[in-house]
C-alpha cells in the first residue's frame, strides 16, 4: 500500500531519515561481479550475525497486462525447491541453523532474506544462489500455491475494508500505470496464473545482472568479495527486457471514494495525489504538515478545534515512478465527516497561501535526523534501506548525502514543493471509510412504525 501512514514491520519511509554522517558510519561498500550483480557490504561487528538479502529489481509494476499478481506469486513459488532443495526445506534449513528468513514483493522489487550466524553466511549463499539458477516446479506445487496466495487475498484485502479501500484509490490515483494494480494481484486474474507464467518471469528476471546482494553485520568487503565470486560468481546473465512503463495520464476532476461497512470505526477522510520521488522537500514538508504529534495538522485540527481524534501526512520517497502525498483525519465524535473535510482542507490553503517558518524548517530537519538514532543498532534495517533504494532506482550516494541535502533545505524549497503539490487544490482522489449504519430491527407485531 502506498498511502496512509500505516506502521509495518518495514517502515520504510522512517528509514531515509539518515544524516549523510551516519550513514557513512555503516562504512557501506559496494562491488560489481563480472556477471552484473551488484553487491553491497554493511559492516556491524557487534555480535557475529549477518542479515543477508537478494533484491530482485522486479516487482508488481513490471508484470505483462493481465498476469496480475504473478510477481508476489513466484516469490512464493521461490520456496518450491530446486533438484538439491526438496520443496519447503529451504526455510527448515534455515531454522536448522538457528536463522529465520522470509520474502516480500513490491511494485518495484522482490526481496528475499536470512538471519543467519555469521558462521553459517557461506550455506546461505549457496543455497540462495541455488534457487537463483535452478528452481524447479511442479504442476501440483503451482496449483496447491495459488489457492494459498487466492485465500491470501480473500484474508488481507476482500476481507478488510481499510485494505480495499486503498486498493480503489490506488486504482483510481494510478491511471494507465501499473501501480494501480495491486501487488498481488486482481482476483480473476491470480485465478488463471500458470505454471508457464512463473516460469517465464523467473527465467527473465530472475537473474545476477538484474539483482542486488546487500548483506549487513559482522563481515568486510574484502571478506564476502570471495564467497560473493565463489557462489554467485558463474551464474549466467540473461538478457532483459527494457524497464518501461507507461506514464500515469491525468486525472480530470476531483475522484471521491466511498465505502461503508459495519466493521470500520470511526470515518476516515483520505486525500491522496500523485508526487515525485525523491523529494527532499517533501520530505520535510510531511514532517511539518503531519508527521508527528507536534505537526499543524494535528495540533490544529486535534488539539486546537478538537474537530479530529487523529490526522496527519505522509509521502514515500523511495518509488521507481511517481509516488503519493497523503493527509488523513478522522473526526472526534459530534464532528460531521464535511465538517472535518472542510478544516483539513482550510489547513491545506493556509499553507499553501502562507507557507512554513523558519522554526518549522528547524524542527522538521531534527525531528528527522532524531528518528534514526534508535536504528542505528540495527542488523536487518540497514540491509533493507541500502536494498531497497537501489533497487528502486537511486544509487548508494542517495542515502550518503542525504543530511547535506536535508542540511541545505531552505523555506523557499520547501514552500515551492507545498505551492507545486497543492496547486489548485491538487489532491485529486478523496476517499471516505464509513461505518454502516446498523439496520434497524423491525417493529414488533402491532407495534407502530
Amino acid at each position: 500500500m502506498r498511502f496512509f501512514k500505516i506502521i509495518t514491520v518495514f517502515a520504510f519511509c522512517l528509514l531515509l531519515a539518515v544524516p549523510a554522517a551516519e550513514a557513512k558510519d555503516f562504512n557501506a561498500d559496494t562491488f560489481t561481479l563480472k556477471n552484473g550483480l551488484q553487491v553491497v557490504v554493511i559492516p556491524n561487528h557487534r555480535a557475529p550475525v549477518v542479515t543477508h538479502m537478494i533484491w530482485y529489481k522486479f516487482g508488481g509494476a513490471d508484470e505483462h497486462p493481465g498476469k496480475s499478481g504473478i510477481a508476489h506469486f513466484l516469490e512464493h513459488l521461490m520456496f518450491k525447491g530446486t533438484p538439491t532443495m526438496p520443496d519447503g526445506q529451504f526455510s527448515i534449513t534455515v531454522k536448522k541453523l538457528g536463522g529465520n528468513d522470509n520474502a516480500f514483493t513490491t511494485h518495484d522489487y522482490t526481496a528475499y532474506y536470512q538471519n543467519i550466524a555469521r558462521q553459517s553466511l557461506p550455506r546461505m549463499m549457496e543455497l540462495e544462489a541455488d534457487r537463483m539458477k535452478n528452481l524447479t516446479l511442479e504442476e501440483d506445487q503451482v496449483a496447491s500455491e495459488r489457492q494459498v496466495i487466492i485465500e491470501e487475498r480473500r484474508q488481507r484485502i476482500d476481507n478488510q475494508p481499510q485494505a480495499k479501500f486503498q486498493e480503489q484509490m490506488m486504482s483510481a490515483l494510478f491511471v494507465n500505470h501499473p501501480y494501480g494494480t495491486p501487488v498481488i494481484g486482481w482476483l480473476h486474474e491470480m485465478k488463471e496464473l500458470t505454471r508457464e507464467d512463473a516460469l517465464e518471469n523467473y527465467r527473465t528476471w530472475y537473474a545476477p545482472n538484474n539483482a542486488v546482494l546487500v548483506v549487513s553485520g559482522d563481515i568486510t568487503a574484502a571478506e564476502l568479495k570471495p564467497l560473493a565470486e565463489k557462489y554467485y560468481g558463474d551464474i549466467k546473465t540473461s538478457v532483459l527486457p527494457d524497464r518501461r512503463r507507461p506514464r500515469p495520464a491525468t486525472i480530470v476532476g476531483q475522484h471521491r471514494i466511498i465505502l461503508e461497512d459495519p466493521r470500520i470505526g470511526p470515518p476516515v477522510i483520505t486525500k491522496v495525489s500523485r508526487a515525485p520521488h525523491g523529494d527532499d522537500a517533501l520530505e520535510i514538508l510531511t514532517e511539518i504538515l503531519g508527521g508527528s504529534t507536534t505537526s499543524r495538522l494535528y495540533k490544529d485540527l486535534v488539539v486546537d478545534q478538537k474537530l479530529a481524534i487523529s490526522a496527519g501526512a505522509d509521502y514515500e520517497p523511495i518509488s521507481l515512478n511517481d509516488s503519493t502525498f497523503t493527509l488523513y483525519a478522522s473526526p472526534t465524535p459530534g464532528t460531521s465527516v464535511p465538517q472535518l473535510e472542510n478544516a483539513l482542507n482550510a489547513e491545506i490553503k493556509k499553507l499553501a497561501e502562507t507557507g512554513i517558518t523558519l522554526e518549522e524548517l528547524k524542527s522538521a530537519k531534527s525531528r528527522k535526523k532524531a528518528t534514526m538514532t534508535y536504528y542505528l543498532d540495527s542488523l536487518q534495517g540497514p540491509a533493507i534501506l541500502f536494498g531497497r533504494t537501489i533497487a528502486s532506482g537511486f544509487d548508494m550516494d542517495y542515502l550518503e548525502n542525504w543530511n547535506e541535502r536535508i542540511g541545505k533545505l531552505t523555506i523557499d524549497d520547501v514552500n515551492k514543493a507545498a505551492k507545486a503539490l497543492f496547486a489548485n487544490d491538487n489532491l485529486p482522489v478523496t476517499g471516505i471509510l464509513l461505518p454502516q449504519p446498523k439496520p434497524q430491527a423491525p417493529p414488533a407485531k402491532g407495534e407502530k412504525k
